[in-house]
């Protein structure tokens, strides 16, 4: 996919980017499929705020996204290539031999009449089918991955992310992470075969700052330009470093301070992301 540049007819615009829209097909979205979420603005239910520089953004509606993929046995077509404003890849959607319509997330090279299957196992490897992680080849590389057995694809969503199969152990699967961490996988969960597309949103240039205010962030001020009542790292004569470590408004450390908590799925992990 083409990354677009544009006049510089304004400072801004000079650095600017975007992907091309020339792989969408469709003028407009299945209307049955389409939600309108609450906007938060990062506020819980006293309407305080909990999460910083958040705002409402541009006006979006959800796009319901079949993250299961069990509709086994039967077949469908890819009816169209659809942007979706809640995620960075492309979706696309699907008609099915009896007449039920469904977004999946577009795999890199699935395209218009392409036929899309799922089932438990038996499948051919081919880019878009779905099946259990014990019927697929080890090796093979797959998206939108499940944790549970049933309860959808969690893992591997994003534009460009994929997890590699390598190998098996008992009940679990081998996956290497788009971390590059390796961990067990229940073989039970369902996954699709395949990369996710439109990898070339990581080389897009947001160019300016309102483009991120469409996103929905607001701005964030540095904490050593506010006073010390708002910040640790406040307060001085003209700029002045940080004493100490750099730490958080609350005083928390960051910059590889380790906030994980232990819980029982750290078993599963068999090796750390490497730094």
């Amino acid at each position: 996919m083409a990354i677009k540049t544009y006049k510089p007819y304004t400072p801004s615009r000079r650095f600017m980017s975007n992907l091309s829209s020339s792989d969408i097909t469709a003028k407009a979205s299945v209307r049955k499929l389409l939600v309108k979420l609450p906007v938060t603005s990062g506020r819980n239910n006293n309407g305080r705020i909990t999460s910083r520089h958040k705002e409402g953004g541009a006006k979006k509606l959800y796009r319901v996204i079949d993250f299961k993929r069990n509709k086994y046995g039967i077949e469908g077509r890819v009816q169209a290539i659809e942007y979706d404003p809640y995620r960075n890849c492309r979706i696309a959607l699907v008609s099915y031999k009896d007449g039920e319509k469904r977004y999946i997330l577009q795999p890199n090279g699935l395209a218009v009449g392409d036929a899309v299957l799922a089932a438990e196992e038996g499948l051919d490897i081919r880019t878009g089918y779905a099946m259990k992680l014990r019927a697929i080849p080890i090796g093979t590389i797959v998206h939108n991955v499940e944790l549970h057995p049933g309860a959808g694809g969690q893992i591997a969503r994003s534009a460009g992310a994929s997890m590699q199969i390598m190998g098996r152990e008992g009940k679990y699967t081998i996956l290497r992470m788009p971390s590059s961490e390796m961990r067990y996988i229940l073989s039970e969960c369902m996954a699709t075969i395949g990369v996710v597309g439109n990898a070339d949103f990581a080389n897009i240039s947001i160019g300016k700052a309102g483009r991120n205010r469409y996103l929905g962030v607001r701005p964030q001020t540095r904490g050593s330009a506010m006073n010390p009542v708002d910040h640790p790292h406040g307060g001085g004569e003209g700029k002045t470093g940080s004493s100490g470590h750099p730490v958080s408004p609350w005083g928390m450390p960051t910059k590889g301070y380790k906030t994980r908590r232990k819980k029982a799925s750290d078993k599963l992990i068999i090796s750390r992301r490497k730094k």
